[in-house]
C-alpha cells in the first residue's frame, strides 16, 4: 500500500506531462522517511536550446498531512551553463491555509501535491544545461512530513 501511495502521484504527474505540450523539464526528488532534512539539496539539471522563449519555472511539493507547518520556505539557486550563479530566492510555499488548517493542493488520502510558480517569464540568454538547486530554510533541521520536492520548466504562454 505504501509503494502505491508513493507511485499514484508520480503515475497522475506522467499522464498530465504527456498532456501539456509546454512543458520542457519536470521531476522531483523523494526524501527518505518523508523527511526533508537541512543538508539535503536537491539538485536539477535541464537543458534549454530555445533562448528566444521564455520560460516559467514551478516548485513542486509533496507532503503528508502529518507535516507540522502551514508554510514551507525553500532558497532556490539557478546557475547557468558555465556554472555561474544567475539567480538565488526565498520563496515562501503556503501548503495549508493559515487560519483554518485545511490542506492546499491536491491530495489522496493523507498526502497532497502542490505547484507552486517561482519565476515567472525566465530568460535563458545562452543554449545548455542550467541546474536549479533548492534548499529548505526552516528553522528546523528536519521537516517530516516533506515527502519530495520537484522542479518543472514550461514555456511561458505568450500573449
Amino acid at each position: 500500500m505504501r509503494l502505491f501511495l508513493r507511485l499514484w502521484p508520480v503515475l497522475s504527474l506522467l499522464v498530465l506531462a504527456a498532456c501539456d505540450s509546454n512543458q520542457v523539464f519536470e521531476k522531483n526528488a523523494d526524501f527518505d522517511n518523508f523527511t526533508w532534512t537541512v543538508q539535503e539539496k536537491p539538485a536539477f539539471e535541464f537543458e534549454i536550446q530555445d533562448t528566444t522563449q521564455r520560460y516559467n519555472i514551478s516548485f513542486n511539493v509533496r507532503n503528508a498531512s502529518m507535516y507540522g507547518y502551514y508554510n514551507l520556505y525553500v532558497k532556490h539557486q539557478l546557475f547557468g551553463p558555465d556554472g555561474k550563479p544567475l539567480s538565488a530566492l526565498l520563496h515562501q510555499m503556503i501548503l495549508m491555509d493559515p487560519q483554518s488548517g485545511e490542506p492546499r493542493g491536491k491530495g489522496t488520502g493523507d498526502i497532497y501535491d502542490h505547484q507552486f510558480l517561482a519565476l515567472r517569464n525566465q530568460q535563458f540568454r545562452q543554449p545548455g544545461t542550467y541546474k536549479i538547486v533548492l534548499e529548505q530554510y526552516m528553522r528546523q533541521d528536519q521537516l517530516p512530513g516533506i515527502m519530495a520536492v520537484g522542479v518543472r520548466v514550461a514555456k511561458a504562454e505568450t500573449k
